[in-house]
């Protein structure tokens, strides 16, 4: 691969994807997009430019989805569960009450193990949420990943990253060496796709946004600009979870951290916003889809 096709390709997975790589990183485009561009017939990165550069929409698709890191496990990291049915829950339980309704947004659910950890806590509340009626989003830029999000079909391996086996034995069926999740559970989330670069407003407003794992591979003006527009789709009274990684702080105003519990965030009066430099190319991108 040469200098000049690196940084081509480098600045394509910014701007499709919001992925920043660092000028070191030549190795991880080579072992991600040779095999795919050999797959496709096609003799190496050359080629795969040359194609990208006449506009492949499918191409474009399989190069970003080839670049995306799916790292996902159920429960992963514990703590944010933790605050999810401790604190986040009991918390919207209260403030609800009248309405008996939740949202939930899981904005890079990857093949289901987030969003599919959360219904299962929210199954396990039982009778607090009786007459409920429970709302779970969950979006990802891959279109590959959706689909085994939706089958909620999963390995022996899978299963055993960090799901308790009470969970397994109550909310799975055993398919020969897979398991899966049981329809309840997943007729509780609907698997849209969605690239946090552009517009999503037509989500609508959500009482919890989990965004964990996923900032951590963009740059600092990308990062700003998701959480300005976060925090315009989140309820004043909702709350945001972010990765272990991941903050708001020295970025944005729109977010403050809750005391003692990492990882999560509330809203401020939006009128307390400072202004940030917006993701260049974004605004404009955003401007067109709003007045389609």
């Amino acid at each position: 691969m040469t200098p000049t096709e690196y940084e081509y390709l480098r600045k394509f997975l910014k701007d499709n994807s919001g992925l920043d790589l660092s000028a070191e990183k030549q190795y991880l485009i080579e072992s991600r997009l040779l095999p795919l561009a050999r797959k496709a017939g096609m003799s190496g990165i050359a080629e795969l430019v040359q194609k990208l550069q006449g506009g492949s929409r499918q191409l474009i698709t399989d190069v970003v989805e080839a670049m995306t890191t799916n790292e996902t496990f159920f429960f992963r990291d514990k703590v944010p569960f933790d605050h999810f049915r401790d604190h986040i829950m009991s918390e919207i339980i209260k403030a609800r009450a009248a309405k008996r309704s939740v949202r939930i947004w899981c904005a890079a659910g990857s093949t289901g193990q987030e969003p599919y950890s959360l219904a299962m806590c929210l199954k396990e509340m039982g009778a607090a949420l009786t007459g409920w009626r429970v709302e779970i989003i969950a979006t990802d830029l891959s279109q590959e990943v959706l689909e085994k999000a939706r089958a909620g079909v999963y390995s022996q391996f899978e299963v055993q990253r960090g799901l308790p086996i009470q969970m397994l034995v109550k909310y799975f069926k055993q398919i020969g060496e897979t398991w899966q999740i049981n329809p309840e559970l997943r007729a509780m989330i609907q698997h849209r796709q969605l690239n946090l670069l552009h517009d999503f407003a037509q989500l609508g407003t959500f009482d919890v946004i989990f965004c964990r794992n996923v900032l951590i591979y963009f740059d600092q003006d990308t990062k700003i600009n998701v959480f300005n527009r976060l925090a315009r789709q989140i309820e004043p009274d909702g709350f945001l979870v972010l990765g272990a990684a991941e903050t708001v702080v020295g970025l944005t105003d729109t977010f403050r951290p809750i005391a003692e519990r990492r990882g999560l965030y509330k809203p401020n009066d939006p009128r307390a916003a400072v202004t940030k430099p917006v993701l260049a190319g974004v605004a404009p991108r955003m401007a067109a889809m709003a007045g389609r």
